[in-house]
């Protein structure tokens, strides 16, 4: 009898114990990945209960917060930034897992005419013709703000193209000011084109094109590394393949 006591207490005492707290994710990402898995991060708290925190920004915001010390237990950033970060041997080593390579594209307001970017001079008369172009505050040193700049710079038209700048907190941002009216086009990573109102005319031609490739790895300092490791490998399944081709990723090279 005092054996069954005994297991009834216990299991009064369990039933009565306060749940143990879901497990949480701090991670630090670049916007234009940030938006991509954002239905896999909803499939995956699901799934496993985790929580995620997450701190996103362009490039150069992204190396501010980290040299800030803000803790992560993933950072997900491009990879000249991530070669940056390996270098200072705060990264757990082999923990790098290269996401996906991503172009940049000019995004438009739904309804509007497409126009011409297909080669490099229809893109220069592009932006000459546009009356407002959005692009992350190149203070942020985003990087599709930085490549515009040098494009501009490249053609003679790069004080024309800041006159007309809508400058942005990031590319989603910029998007948004593009489906809002406040800008005619914007200048951004093909993955940050999906808010509602606007659309992606058309990638940059192939000669201006740059190709960034985006990798997610684990800081050294990283409280909970189990489960970080265990989210970059349901980010890279296979099953995941073709949200990446959706949102403008190709397999990195």
């Amino acid at each position: 009898m005092s054996r069954l006591v005994a297991l009834a207490v216990l299991t009064i005492l369990t039933l009565l114990a306060p749940p143990l707290a879901a497990a949480e994710l701090n991670v630090i990402s670049a916007g234009a990945v940030r938006g991509v898995i954002g239905g896999m991060i909803d499939d995956y708290a699901r799934r496993t209960g985790i929580k995620f925190n997450f701190t996103v920004g362009p490039t150069g915001r992204l190396r501010s917060i980290i040299a800030s010390g803000e803790p992560a237990d993933l950072i997900i950033a491009s990879a000249p930034l991530m070669a940056e970060l390996e270098k200072t041997g705060k990264m757990t080593p082999g923990s790098r897992v290269d996401l996906g390579r991503l172009g940049l594209g000019v995004a438009i307001r739904d309804g509007a005419p497409a126009p011409d970017v297909s080669t490099p001079e229809a893109f220069k008369q592009t932006l000459i013709s546009a009356r407002s172009i959005a692009y992350t505050d190149p203070a942020l040193g985003g990087t599709s703000v930085i490549h515009l700049m040098a494009l501009a710079e490249r053609f003679g038209i790069k004080q024309e193209v800041i006159r007309k700048g809508v400058r942005a907190t990031g590319g989603n941002d910029a998007v948004f000011k593009v489906a809002e009216g406040k800008a005619e086009i914007a200048v951004v990573l093909i993955s940050e084109i999906h808010v509602k109102g606007a659309r992606l005319a058309a990638p940059l031609p192939e000669a201006l094109q740059l190709y960034t490739v985006y990798a997610a790895a684990i800081p050294a300092n990283s409280a909970d590394p189990a489960n970080a490791r265990a989210f970059i490998a349901a980010l890279t399944d296979p099953a995941m393949a073709e949200r990446w081709k959706a949102a403008g990723f190709a397999p990195p090279k």
